[in-house]
């Protein structure tokens, strides 16, 4: 490959001040895969174009090569980086995780009894939904509903 010239050596500081990282030259490939401009008479190769990612994703690149038969309408050959993405999940806050039940109040038995009340009342609203609709779905078929 080349030698480095003027414009690489402020393409590495350019990306050293700005904490980017330089990827192309670490991945094993064949000669023919990592040269990025061949010369028009197909004597000299250099790799001349590089991938510049950001230092906290150094670790999501895979692989960089060229590709050399995509038409980008220039002497250089197309540079291809492969990323592998870790995607975090979306985590709730510890609050709504962590809900706990004040149970103290039932050791009151005043306050039982009105728990048991309300409990029972609650139940018993739903239980009458269901018949509700038992007797709808029966009125209109004219069979019982079964469950399978």
């Amino acid at each position: 490959m080349g030698e480095r010239n003027e414009a690489r050596e402020r393409f590495a500081n350019l990306c050293a001040f700005n904490k980017l990282v330089i990827g192309g030259t670490i991945f094993p490939h064949t000669r023919i895969h990592k040269a990025t401009w061949i010369s028009p008479d197909h004597t000299t190769e250099n790799q001349i174009d590089h991938i510049c990612i950001n230092k906290t994703f150094r670790r999501t690149l895979e692989d960089v090569r060229t590709r050399r038969g995509a038409d980008v309408a220039s002497d250089h050959h197309l540079v291809v980086a492969n990323l592998k993405l870790k995607l975090k999940k979306n985590w709730t806050s510890v609050q709504t995780a962590l809900q706990r039940f004040n149970t103290a109040f039932l050791r009151d038995t005043d306050k039982l009894n009105e728990f048991k009340i309300a409990l029972n009342n609650r139940f018993q609203a739903l239980h009458n939904l269901l018949k509700e609709e038992e007797t709808i779905v029966w009125s209109t078929t004219g069979k019982a509903s079964r469950k399978h």
